[in-house]
């Protein structure tokens, strides 16, 4: 309280001043009580935990405003004080000469002291005006505003607190004070250190320099004020360590250091402090332990030690602190468990210890804190379970366990907190499901539980929350259906059911939320259509729905929401076309319907969407042009149109879109130029225009933009590449590849430092490789394949330190590779095929040991292949075939532990195949072929258990072929012809379909080579044998013979009358017969026709036998298929499958069978003849496969989805191939497919569960049948989807990096050894590609069936536009099964016949 004197009176009556000694004791007895009651009242304590809106983003502070609560000024009810006041002035003693000495002498100080001071005007000190000469001494007591004296006129309180008073305590007069017992200049702006001489005060009971600017350390001194009951020294720039005389101060009750930025350890001593009721020393930089000691101030009401850096742990002594009422330890580093003594503060309303690095359990005890109102442990480490005790806690209101690792269930007994406001026990790992109880916590207004583990359904019981404002239950693992009594939860403003495993429709109930914001069920299992009702929530900001299965149109009611800033349904099933309504939602931000299936145009209405800054609807199927309104989203950064069937041209008012940052447009039906006007998008840096049909040239100005990415590959784009690419100067990925591209590498590009990525492949650029390119510091990738540069490379590639693939294949580049490529350590791929390279290969590429692709094929080098390849640990793939190599195979090749593919054909590499080539485990493919290897075949090859593909002909190899080669897995393609092999072939399945030709040497039970002289000793021992036992045997048996004779005869006729003869050819009218029983005539037919199966006769090789060419009439041709002679080989089972399936079909894509042979020596089938072979020998050859042009491919995948539903949905019972191949597909004279192979056939019963052996071809085998051993038609159609893409890409997808839709285009898979096809062919191609990555779906029963496979095929066929195409063509659809309408296109048509 401020005392002001209002007045003194110098004439005092004699007459009264006896009594006025005796009423002055006792009066001003009474004022300095009432004073001390204000000066030293208690502090207001403001304890506010922030976010009781969003628990998100609570910051829990505490508050200590001292000011706010100190009364500094007397209020007008104090009347009886005032009246005091005047008693005293009238009845006062006058003072004596040397108390008024000293008394002017104490104010001469104070006014020096003034003039040191900033003073506002207005200020208390304007009051305090110079003394005139002679002055009273009673003018300072009375006159000075923040005076009080003593009975002496002796200052003894001092309070200039809130006075705006600027300065320093230098000259403050401490040793002329000496009654003060009351300073106080709070709240003002004093700075400087506070002078050890305020020691000299040694009267001083109260003490206030808080919120000020004061700096230095606090004087170690102050502990000499044994008198000091109050010391406030927050809110100010003190720094050092806490004196630990300040436990000196036995008398002190409140201690404020808070808010300053001391540091080092709370001293020990203050555990002396037994009288202190607060001490808060929070928000400063103290470290260490807190002190065992402060366990002694058992009179202490509140301890806050919150924000500092102390830590160890929390002393078990604070249990002592009975009278504590307010606990507060936050955001420190604190460790350690939290001491079940607390449990003892029972009259403890607040205890804060969050933030902290607490561990262990939270204790039981806690549970006895009755009177606890705020208990927040959040963002510790603590660890079990939620004691069920802290249900007791029945006046809590906030309880926050959030980000810890605590786990089990959520206590039932918190549905007892009936008080509780705010509940927050989200980022932990609970689980179990949600307690029904919580459903009586009626006052929460905050319940978050997100980020854990919990699960089952959400409890229907939390609709009775009427005052829930805020609800977060996302990123759990929740199922069922959201409970509708949610919509009951009016006041409810945020939603959150995200990242869980719900399911069920969206409940329309939920339209009754008027009040909620932010609404977010993403990344669901939600189904059903999106309820119109949400165009309820008028006050809705944020609309999250992506992530489900949500069905159907978009409700056109979505456009009521006139508040919504973000809409994200993308990831969903949404069909029908986009409302034109959402262009009411002008406050909309993002826009996100990308991933659905929906169609028609984009509204052009959405132009009014002005403060849109992303929109994204790629992959959908939205038709039509881009709609030019578009232009008017001047605030839009992003715009993503990609993966649609988008056609016309790209409107040139985008050019308007200056706030656009991202433009892509890729994988569309986009035509024309590229206009212009894009080169105004100042801001952009990524346009992705790739995979359209832009033609023309790359327009002037793109170049000079900051672009980070720019993708024009895979259109028909023409001319030279801009001047001014990379001007910008922070291009990192540039594309154009595959588009018909002209002229030289523009120097913008040659000069372009920021690269990372650029592919030219595929277009016909040219100029000299050695100064096209610059040195690229930061490029990784880099592909100019197929183009027409020349020159000879650079050393300036070895610059580039990280790149990792370079592929330059299919140039005219000449000369030697510089030897400094080795120091390029960081390459990976580096592919140099198909030029003009010459010289040695350098022997530094030994220092390149990341490599893992290296094809160096059909270039003119040579000398020897370097020992120093050995360093390529970590090589997978490489192809030196083709060259002018010499020299042996290095033995170091025995490093290449993880190769897969080794290609060392048409060299000159001589001497013997190095021993090594055993370790060797991946390797799929090895060819050696064409080179002058000489010596045995190494044995070691039998550790090769990976291998597919063996070619060894063509050499000089010498010596027989090892056994072990009967350890190597079955289904390998073998090549050793043309060699000096000798000795008997081993007694493997491999050899029965090898080719051993050339190999004079060779003998064996195998097509093509002759017997061995222990077969044929042993052909004339059997034949001696069989002659004695018919000598004995033939009178015995006689009588026998002849009967059973007579009965064959009979039951022969027999069944001749029931074998109706069957034809060969009907549009010839040429027939013959082949019977199950009378076949001898056409069985010594065939063997004429093949002159005892001749390996002349020979035309390929099935899965159970050899295919013979057999002429059986003048131009009537069959294909024969003999089994294995051997007993061992002969599958009787598969031989009659095969029979029964082939027997009932008649499909024009399936080979047809036109009759069997069984017999002792010989059991074979007849086939069709089928001219052109197997599908794989045309996509191996790169001669043949020019023939197969994309419309062939296109008619060949379809003929196979064809045949095969045949098989699967027309045959009863149903048929599964079990081994579709490339290999098991005919083609005949018209390039017809034809599904041929049925030895691993197997006849489907409906009601069997069909176990079986794996049966099949590597690579195409569907992947559950490793583990589930069950054949289903689903088996075959993963089997075709390999097919179809084998048939595009022109070699097995093994290679693919990713069957994304993004990924599979023609642009980026399609064979590159023929031309690109038309438009039109170009959308069957991509209806092929997209049908096969439906077929290799990794979950079975994802994938279509093959009739659906089939109709698709012929739906989309038909749906071209064949009135574009201006040739002649014939069509014929007889014999099918179509429905619908004929298309009208058919008008256009020009028919001829």
């Amino acid at each position: 309280m401020r005392v002001r004197i209002l007045g003194y009176t110098d004439i005092y009556c004699s007459k009264i001043k006896g009594l006025m000694h005796v009423m002055t004791d006792t009066i001003q007895s009474v004022i300095h009580s009432f004073v001390e009651k204000y000066d030293t009242a208690s502090n207001y304590l403001k304890i506010r935990e922030k976010g009781s809106s969003s628990i998100n983003k609570d910051t829990q502070t505490i508050v200590f405003d001292k000011a706010t609560s100190q009364t500094k000024i007397m209020s007008s009810s104090n009347f009886l004080f005032f009246s005091l006041v005047l008693l005293i002035i009238t009845l006062s003693p006058i003072p004596n000469s040397a108390s008024a000495s000293a008394s002017l002498k104490e104010a001469n100080v104070l006014l020096k002291w003034k003039t040191s001071l900033q003073i506002p005007n207005n200020s208390l000190l304007s009051s305090w005006i110079p003394l005139p000469m002679n002055s009273s001494a009673s003018i300072p007591c009375t006159s000075w505003l923040g005076v009080v004296c003593n009975a002496d006129w002796r200052i003894q309180r001092l309070n200039l607190s809130s006075s705006d008073l600027k300065g320093t305590l230098h000259q403050f007069p401490f040793s002329l004070l000496q009654n003060l017992t009351h300073l106080d200049l709070g709240i003002n702006n004093f700075f400087g250190p506070i002078p050890p001489e305020i020691s000299l005060l040694s009267k001083l009971v109260y003490l206030d320099l808080s919120e000020n600017k004061f700096s230095g350390v606090i004087p170690p001194e102050i502990g000499n004020l044994h008198q000091l009951t109050i010391l406030y020294l927050s809110s100010n720039n003190i720094y050092g360590s806490i004196p630990s005389s300040l436990g000196d101060l036995t008398s002190l009750t409140a201690l404020y250091l808070h808010k300053n930025q001391l540091s080092g350890p709370i001293p020990v001593e203050l555990g002396n402090l037994r009288s202190l009721t607060g001490l808060a020393m929070y928000s400063n930089q103290l470290s260490g332990y807190i002190p065992s000691s402060l366990g002694d101030l058992t009179s202490l009401d509140v301890l806050y030690l919150h924000e500092n850096q102390l830590s160890g742990p929390i002393p078990v002594e604070l249990g002592n602190l009975r009278s504590l009422t307010g606990l507060a330890m936050y955001s420190n580093q604190l460790s350690g468990s939290i001491p079940s003594s607390l449990g003892e503060l029972t009259s403890l309303n607040i205890l804060y210890l969050y933030n902290n690095q607490l561990s262990g359990p939270i204790p039981i005890e806690l549970g006895n804190l009755k009177s606890l109102a705020n208990l927040s442990l959040r963002d510790n480490q603590l660890s079990g379970s939620i004691p069920s005790s802290l249900g007791e806690l029945t006046s809590l209101k906030i309880l926050y366990l959030y980000k810890n690792q605590l786990s089990g269930l959520i206590p039932v007994e918190l549905g007892n907190l009936r008080s509780l406001i705010g509940l927050g026990m989200y980022y932990n790992q609970l689980s179990g499901s949600i307690p029904s109880s919580l459903g009586e916590l009626t006052s929460l207004n905050i319940l978050y539980l997100y980020n854990n583990q919990l699960s089952g359904p959400i409890p229907i019981e939390l609709g009775n929350l009427k005052s829930l404002a805020n609800l977060s239950l996302n990123d759990n693992q929740l199922s069922g259906s959201i409970p509708s009594s949610l919509g009951d939860l009016t006041f409810l403003t945020d939603l959150y059911l995200g990242q869980n495993q719900l399911s069920g429709s969206i409940p329309i109930e939920l339209g009754n939320l008027k009040s909620l914001t932010d609404l977010e069920v993403s990344y669901n299992q939600l189904s059903g259509s999106i309820p119109s009702t949400l165009g309820h929530l008028t006050s809705l900001n944020v609309l999250r729905l992506n992530q489900n299965q949500l069905s159907g149109p978009i409700p056109a009611e979505l456009g009521n929401l006139k508040f919504l800033t973000v809409l994200d349904m993308s990831h969903n099933h949404l069909s029908g076309s986009i409302p034109s309504s959402l262009a009411n939602l002008s406050n909309l931000q993002i826009l996100y319907l990308y991933e659905n299936r929906l169609s028609g145009p984009i509204p052009t209405e959405l132009g009014n969407l002005k403060s849109l800054v992303d929109l994204e609807v790629s992959y959908n199927q939205l038709s039509g042009s881009i709609p030019s309104t578009l232009s008017q989203l001047t605030s839009l950064n992003y715009l993503y149109l990609h993966h649609n069937q988008l056609s016309g041209p790209i409107p040139t008012e985008l050019g308007k879109l200056n706030s656009l940052l991202y433009l892509e447009l890729s994988v569309n039906r986009l035509s024309g130029s590229i206009p212009s006007s894009l080169a105004n998008l100042s801001n952009l840096q990524d346009l992705d225009l790739r995979v359209n049909k832009l033609s023309g040239s790359i327009p002037q100005g793109l170049g000079s933009l900051d672009l980070t990415r720019l993708q024009l590959n895979g259109n028909q784009l023409s001319g030279h590449l801009p001047e001014d690419l990379c001007y910008g100067g922070k291009l990192q990925n540039f594309t154009v590849h595959d588009n018909q591209l002209t002229g030289p590498i523009p120097r913008g590009l040659r000069n372009c430092a920021s690269l990372i990525r650029a592919d030219f492949s595929h277009n016909q650029f040219i100029g000299d490789i050695s100064n096209s390119f610059g040195i690229y510091p930061s490029l990784y990738s880099l592909s100019i394949s197929h183009n027409k540069f020349h020159g000879q490379l650079s050393q300036n590639w070895s610059k580039c330190k990280n790149l990792t693939s370079l592929v330059m294949a299919y140039n005219n580049i000449s000369g030697s590779i510089p030897p400094e490529f080795g120091n390029s350590t960081q390459l990976q791929k580096l592919i140099l095929s198909s030029n003009h390279l010459t010289s040695e290969i350098p022997k530094e590429f030994g220092k390149m040991k990341r490599m893992l692709k290296l094809y160096l094929s059909d270039n003119q080098l040579s000398g020897i292949i370097p020992p120093e390849f050995g360093m390529y640990e970590l090589l997978e793939e490489l192809d030196l075939s083709r060259n002018r190599l010499n020299g042996s195979i290095p033995k170091s090749i025995g490093h290449w532990e993880h190769i897969h593919n080794l290609n060392l054909s048409n060299n000159k590499l001589s001497e013997k195949i190095p021993s090594e080539i055993g370790k060797l485990l991946q390797l799929n493919e090895l060819d050696l072929s064409q080179n002058l290897l000489t010596e045995e075949i190494p044995s070691e090859v039998q550790s090769l258990q990976s291998l597919q593909k063996l070619d060894l002909s063509h050499n000089r190899l010498s010596g027989s072929i090892p056994e072990a080669f009967t350890s190597l897995p079955h289904g390998i393609d073998i090549n050793l012809s043309y060699n000096e092999l000798s000795g008997p072939v081993p007694q493997s399945p491999n050899f029965v379909n090898a080719s051993i030709q050339g190999n004079p040497g060779l003998c064996g039970n195998v097509t093509g080579v002759k017997l061995c002289a222990s077969q044929l000793m042993k052909k004339k021992k059997d034949l001696f044998h069989h002659q004695l036992i018919l000598v004995i045997m033939l009178p015995l048996i006689g009588a026998i013979l002849l009967g059973s004779f007579m009965c064959g005869l009979i039951a022969y006729r027999k069944q001749k009358s029931h074998s109706p003869q069957k034809p060969l050819n009907k549009e010839s009218g040429d027939y013959f017969t082949i019977t199950s029983f009378d076949g001898k005539v056409v069985y010594d037919d065939v063997l004429k026709a093949t002159n005892d199966f001749d390996e002349a006769y020979c035309i390929g090789t099935g899965g159970y036998g050899i295919v013979y060419k057999a002429e059986l009439q003048p131009n009537i041709f069959v294909a024969v298929k003999k089994l294995h002679s051997s007993s061992e080989n002969v599958d009787h089972n598969g031989f009659l499958n095969e029979i029964r399936a082939l027997t009932n079909i008649r499909h024009r894509n399936i080979v047809k069978l036109y009759g069997y042979c069984s017999h002792a020596r010989h059991s074979f089938l007849i086939y069709e003849y089928l001219e052109k072979g197997s599908l794989g020998s045309f996509l191996r050859s790169d001669v043949l496969v020019q023939e197969l042009d994309w419309l062939k491919r296109v008619n060949i995948v379809k003929a196979v989805a064809n045949g095969l539903a045949y098989m699967h949905h027309d045959c009863t019972p149903p048929i599964i191939h079990r081994d579709i191949s490339i290999a098991n597909i005919l083609l005949d004279s018209d390039y017809e497919a034809h599904i041929s192979d049925f030895g691993t056939s197997k006849l489907l019963k409906l009601d069997s569960s069909n176990w079986t052996a794996i049966a099949g071809t590597y690579g195409y085998i569907a992947p559950e049948l490793a583990y589930t051993m069950v054949a289903t038609e689903k088996c075959d159609v993963y089997s075709f989807g390999i097919v179809a893409l084998e048939v595009i890409m022109g070699k097995h997808p093994g290679e693919l990096p990713t069957l994304s839709a993004d990924y599979l285009v023609l642009s980026n898979v399609g064979d590159s050894r023929i031309p690109l096809p038309s438009p039109q062919v170009e959308k069957q191609v991509n209806l092929v590609l997209n049908l096969a990555r439906a077929c290799l779906n990794s979950n079975p029963k994802e994938r279509p069936t093959m009739r659906q496979v089939s109709n698709q095929f012929m739906k989309d066929l038909l749906l071209i536009d064949i009135s574009d195409l201006q040739i002649h063509i014939t069509i014929e659809l007889s014999s099918n099964r179509l429905n619908g309408s004929i298309p009208r296109s058919v008008g256009n048509w020009t028919l001829e016949s």
